[in-house]
């Protein structure tokens, strides 16, 4: 029978628990507890545990039951245990008003995913999620044809709630952060470029004026797929020949002279009934990936207009070919041209989207007028 006794030394204030453990060995423990009643009731507990084990009638469940018990006779409120699915879904639960719908999916998306891979691991304690499961996550969706960057962006999000557990004490560390990104610095260096005539096959086999507009807009701004396809004209300012807008994947505000010949092409375009209008509406909120993207059907104009890269990596279980050339290529195109005509870096930086806001709106002229000499060192198509 478990009991509690005072330190005979003298030498501590708390009182001790006396009982007996699973193998039938007596155990003397601190309570950390100066409070008599509250002493008998964690001692009472810690037998019952003891009990529980001996008999082999411990489960998991029943063991974070006791400790709550613990905790809620020492604190008064009980002890919260979350599994990795109950934990997850509830952190999931908070993002669907904090952020955009897009980026709620996105993480669904991953949480959905990983669950399925951890099985019945799902259920069990949260802490019991080590980074080899993380790792074997990411390893599976790359060996599924996954690009290296979205199984790094898989990693990134997971580990969003693990440290937000972390910061609450319901884990001691995350087990994403000990998981390493995945190098694909020698696949980005090999992504290609557009030269003149492949840029005019291009516009060629465009199937629609909002495509053929949307190909002259990334190569003379260097404006990224969502960015183009979800412009609005509230971003272009036609007098002073500039455009505006804040970059949708590094939330960088960039100001952008434009060139002579996109100009030229903005000006035939017919007047919108409002700012708030789409420069192409047949592609805006259209998703950029999938079979069914703007990605895919930017590839199928490749296709027909007989523009061939490179290919980086043939397809994988369900994934796709990874080309050296893509809609990416025209903003590759952009920054080349432009360093292989003597433009600065610091000056190609501010124009693919690395300036701060501030910086956008304390333009001088000269700054201006070096901005705009760079586009139009930009040869027109």
């Amino acid at each position: 029978m478990a009991s509690i006794h005072k330190d005979s030394r003298g030498k501590s204030p708390f009182w001790y628990c006396a009982y007996r453990l699973p193998n039938g060995k007596r155990a003397f423990k601190s309570t950390k507890l100066t409070d008599r009643n509250k002493a008998q009731e964690f001692c009472r507990t810690l037998a019952r545990a003891s009990h529980l084990g001996s008999n082999g009638n411990l489960t998991e469940a029943r063991a974070r039951e006791l400790i709550s018990e613990i905790v809620e006779n020492t604190l008064g409120e009980p002890l919260k245990f979350y599994t990795a699915e109950e934990w997850l879904h509830d952190w999931l639960e908070g993002k669907k008003t904090a952020k955009s719908n897009a980026t709620y999916l996105k993480y669904r998306h991953t949480i959905d995913s990983f669950i399925a891979s951890l099985g019945q691991k799902a259920k069990r304690n949260l802490n019991q999620v080590t980074p080899r499961d993380v790792q074997r996550f990411r390893d599976a969706e790359l060996a599924a044809g996954k690009h290296s960057t979205t199984c790094n962006y898989a990693v990134k999000h997971l580990r969003i709630p693990f440290n937000v557990a972390r910061r609450q004490g319901l884990i001691t560390h995350s087990p994403a952060d000990a998981v390493e990104m995945i190098d694909n610095k020698e696949e980005q260096a090999s992504k290609g470029t557009f030269d003149i005539e492949q840029l005019r096959a291009l516009l060629k086999a465009a199937p629609s004026q909002d495509w053929r507009g949307a190909i002259l807009l990334a190569f003379y701004t260097g404006a990224r797929l969502q960015d183009v396809a979800n412009m609005r004209w509230n971003s272009v300012d036609l007098q002073q020949q500039l455009i505006s807008f804040r970059a949708g994947k590094t939330r960088e505000n960039v100001t952008i002279p434009i060139h002579a010949h996109l100009h030229a092409y903005l000006l035939e375009l017919p007047a919108p009934d409002s700012g708030k209008a789409f420069l192409f509406p047949s592609l805006a909120g259209k998703r950029t990936s999938g079979k069914s993207g703007l990605s895919m059907a930017f590839s199928r104009i490749m296709q027909k207009a007989k523009v061939k890269g490179e290919v980086i990596r043939e397809r994988i279980g369900k994934g796709r070919t990874i080309n050296a050339l893509s809609f990416h290529s025209l903003r590759h195109s952009f920054n080349s041209i432009m360093a292989n005509a003597g433009v600065s870096q610091e000056v190609r930086q501010k124009l693919t989207g690395h300036s701060s806001a501030d910086m956008n709106k304390r333009y001088t002229h000269h700054e201006l007028h070096s901005l705009q000499a760079a586009i139009q060192k930009i040869p027109s198509i």
